[in-house]
């Protein structure tokens, strides 16, 4: 596995950093770390763009120790490049399999904003993305892993790779569906009733079948793992949300989207909310193209 880690010289990259090397990962993993130098601004002041680099290049050596130190292959790169195109161009060069990073950092606010390095590399990516987020203290055994599938494509990639990867001992894992009702306005001028029933029995068979069918996968594995109905919001992204917060999770895998087909995040997807509001840490799943 090849693991690409974006980091930018703040305390979010210590998190990142911190969350890989804890981690198991696939015999033989190797890992890039990267900082993207930004050349806007040093435009014609190559004596500061040189410092920048140098700055940086010391910052990698402090922060590939934890992984190295861990006996896995690590390489460092500094790119001059902004960083919201740099850093997915440089992933999908160095054939990352998953890219992990901060949830803010350099002239960010605590939660993921409109425009963000971590919202364009989650919209752009050729991989999988995950956003670290701190888990504060550590838990004495394992992780607690929430992953949400609707059954599709999508959805079904991101229980294999949960299934695919090794974890932490004592780590629990459970997959939750929520059905997507029909929302229907005014006095129902297109379905009848008895249509609107069909529809829900639907929809709730389709989310009990990818929890039986995600959870199997997961325990054939050899992984501690449950399904779970959770009850739908106004959302699903809220649906997701809600429970993993009630879970105390650790980590939401889920896919890049999911039934309804998006070809990109796009401004007000399922998985694009989970990422940008989750208190926990978030990797969505993409499906490699061959």
């Amino acid at each position: 596995m090849r693991i690409f880690v974006a980091v930018d010289g703040t305390s979010s990259s210590d998190v990142v950093i911190q969350e890989a090397a804890r981690r198991p990962w696939p015999a033989g993993s190797q890992f890039v770390i990267v900082q993207a130098v930004d050349p806007y601004f040093f435009t014609g002041a190559p004596g500061p763009m040189e410092e920048a680099k140098e700055a940086a290049v010391k910052t990698l050596e402090q922060l590939t120790k934890p992984l190295a130190d861990q006996g896995w292959g690590v390489e460092s790169k500094v790119i001059f490049a902004n960083p919201r195109h740099g850093l997915t161009k440089t992933a999908s060069e160095c054939r990352a399999d998953l890219l992990m990073m901060g949830s803010h950092g350099r002239g960010t606010v605590s939660r993921l904003v409109l425009g963000s390095t971590a919202q364009a590399v989650l919209r752009h990516a050729e991989c999988s993305v995950e956003i670290i987020r701190s888990r504060g203290e550590a838990r004495e055994e394992g992780m607690r892993v929430l992953v949400a599938s609707d059954g599709s494509e999508h959805g079904t990639a991101a229980v294999r790779a949960v299934a695919a990867r090794p974890w932490p001992a004592g780590s629990e894992f459970k997959v939750l569906s929520s059905p997507e009702y029909p929302v229907l306005v005014g006095e129902y001028p297109y379905y009848a009733p008895e249509q609107v029933a069909e529809l829900s029995k639907e929809s709730m068979e389709n989310a009990k079948e990818a929890i039986e069918n995600g959870a199997e996968v997961l325990k054939q594995a050899g992984l501690n793992a449950s399904g779970e109905v959770i009850e739908p919001m106004d959302s699903p992204a809220h649906s997701i949300l809600a429970a993993a917060e009630d879970w105390k999770t650790d980590l939401i895998v889920m896919g890049s989207h999911g039934r309804r087909g998006f070809d990109r995040l796009v401004l007000g997807s399922v998985s694009e909310s989970v990422a940008l509001h989750a208190k926990c840490s978030v990797e969505l799943v993409r499906i490699a193209v061959v």
